[in-house]
């Protein structure tokens, strides 16, 4: 193995599933409480969405303006991770396949892992914890630090070769389950490794060419994700 390398892990779809719920609950209701706003996600397509876009698709769906929405914004954000906090329900099975396991070697080899999420930063950390995940996790980059997620890989990068975890020849790998995951991927040039765990079909997946599809995370070995031989082969 590599004497520095780095995996990075989207949350919905692709370290968990079916835990959204109570997180579009806490967005419907900051809007509520900051706005007077009544709104839902319904019709929004939330999947490989940042928190903040979502809240503005559910705004001006509503008639909001953009000038109400930026003014309001910073205000409904944090409303909305105060909400989750506290409505949070255990998350412990919600876990995708093999993912805790994979986490667990990692954590075992010493290769760092952090996210890199369409949720809000406490939102995030939330679920990790009541997910049991966040023991693996060092960092993370969350919706609220950039304005895409292709921005929010670079922020982690940078991050990770100040921490001295990475150089510019370590093998960076991200795993997510959307088709934005693997552009952000590609667009920070690191190794994409798309799961189909998430809403979207792996048929859809290989369309946009990740280095890696694979169903969900048993198959997945650390070699595979960070080991040259491998690069650009599919599962």
């Amino acid at each position: 193995m590599p004497r520095k390398a780095l995996v990075l892990f989207d949350i919905d779809g692709t370290l968990l599933r079916r835990a959204g719920l109570h997180h579009r609950e806490a967005l419907a209701a900051a809007v509520k409480k900051v706005t007077g706003i009544a709104t839902t996600t319904d019709g929004v397509p939330v999947a490989g969405m940042l928190d903040r876009d979502i809240l503005t698709a559910m705004l001006a769906r509503e008639g909001a303006s953009a000038a109400l929405i930026r003014r309001k914004m910073p205000e409904i954000v944090d409303y909305a991770q105060r909400i989750y906090v506290r409505t949070c329900p255990d998350l412990r099975r919600k876990v995708c396949p093999a993912a805790r396991l994979l986490l667990y070697k990692l954590w075992r080899r010493g290769i760092p892992a952090g996210l890199v999420t369409g949720n809000l930063t406490r939102i995030g950390w939330t679920k990790m914890e009541r997910a049991g995940l966040r023991r693996y996790l060092r960092f993370g980059a969350f919706a609220e630090m950039a304005r895409d997620r292709a921005e929010l890989v670079g922020i982690a990068l940078r991050h990770a070769r100040r921490e001295g975890w990475i150089d510019g020849t370590s093998p960076v790998a991200l795993i997510g389950d959307h088709p934005n995951d693997i552009r952000a991927a590609k667009a920070n040039g690191v190794r994409s490794v798309a799961v189909g765990t998430g809403l979207i079909g792996e048929e859809e997946l290989v369309r946009h060419s990740p280095d890696v599809l694979v169903p969900d995370m048993r198959t997945l070995s650390i070699e595979m994700l960070l080991g040259e031989t491998l690069l650009a082969k599919r599962v």
